[in-house]
């Protein structure tokens, strides 16, 4: 038993210094923008969205302004409160439906939840309600954007719903929330150790213009691919 348990604990010692070194190595290599969008000149109309990260998880702030609450009207249909004055945000984060949608907290993790996460899952897309923040908070990162380069930001996010087949529209999760104030909905592409939520945070970044890593699987690996390769 313990040469078995000594053999696992090497393969992980391993495999873990592998993915280290792999994230190192892309961290340094620079990914181009999708389309390329000139940051906005002095002057010139700009939107700034924020980014949020925690140790493990990156989410997209867009500013609660009148024409997305329109456009994101759906929130209410689904029993979001978006005319409540304290929205000045709504947090959008891309992710492995078990691991989302099960743990709201790191003492609801499950081994199956885990498991998915390394292997492959369906993917959600979780929208949240947020207050207006300033950006310099701990774990947030501004991100000024031209008005095209925001559009294009936009198109993508709502390009990740998996549409209802019924309506057509933005496909509710029932049952799965952690607050009144967020909801899940079916999203577009499968979850995995490769191709995880920061991954989709950092192509949502390129549809905008911005210059990231080639692979961002963690948080810190976005922020300082986008510092490293800012142009």
């Amino acid at each position: 038993m313990k040469r078995w348990l000594g053999a696992g604990l090497a393969l992980l010692l391993a495999l873990a210094a592998v993915f280290s070194g792999l994230a190192l190595l892309a961290l340094v290599v620079p990914r181009a923008p999708s389309v390329g969008f000139a940051p906005p000149g002095p002057g010139e109309a700009s939107v700034v969205v924020v980014l949020a990260a925690n140790p493990i998880h990156t989410d997209i702030l867009l500013p609660a302004t009148p024409a997305l609450l329109t456009r994101f009207g759906f929130l209410a249909r689904d029993g979001l409160p978006l005319d409540d004055p304290r929205v000045g945000a709504i947090a959008v984060g891309w992710g492995g439906r078990a691991f989302y949608t099960q743990t709201p907290e790191w003492r609801d993790l499950s081994l199956d939840a885990l498991w998915r996460s390394f292997t492959y899952d369906r993917s959600v897309l979780h929208l949240s309600l947020a207050p207006a923040l300033a950006g310099t908070e701990p774990g947030l990162r501004p991100v000024t954007l031209s008005e095209p380069a925001y559009e294009a930001l936009l198109r993508f996010v709502e390009a990740s719903f998996e549409p209802d087949p019924t309506t057509g529209g933005p496909w509710l999760l029932p049952g799965f929330a952690y607050s009144p104030y967020d909801r899940f909905y079916e999203a577009r592409g499968g979850f995995n150790l490769l191709f995880g939520c920061n991954t989709w945070t950092a192509e949502a970044l390129r549809h905008a213009g911005l210059r990231t890593s080639l692979w961002s699987p963690l948080p810190p690996l976005l922020l300082w691919g986008l510092d490293l390769h800012a142009a």
